[in-house]
């Protein structure tokens, strides 16, 4: 299961966070999302747990919590319409000449 975290105060490092996920079980991803241009975290990001009733203990008894001085919420993450990661037309990042007869 795929858990989204927002309200991470932003010194907090993968290594931590994988740490405190780790108390509830397995982790087999994390990711904090960071700015491009300054490498700086956002405040959120995401934990994969293999095991989604560990998952959902870690969601229940994380979210709403303190943690290092910040209120975070921890629920599942939702994923974005059309299933493609950046959540818009899939495709490409050009606009299409719809008019034109195309062949796949």
């Amino acid at each position: 299961m795929k858990i989204f975290i927002t309200g991470l105060p932003l010194e907090v490092g993968e290594d931590e966070l994988t740490a405190v996920f780790g108390d509830f079980g397995p982790v087999k991803s994390l990711r904090i999302i960071k700015d491009r241009e300054t490498g700086q975290s956002r405040g959120f990001g995401f934990v994969e747990m293999p095991n989604d009733d560990e998952a959902r203990e870690a969601i229940k008894r994380m979210n709403g919590g303190d943690y290092n001085g910040n209120r975070i919420k921890v629920a599942e993450a939702q994923e974005k319409p059309g299933g493609n990661a950046g959540g818009g037309p899939a495709g490409g990042g050009f606009k299409r000449n719809n008019n034109r007869e195309r062949s796949f």
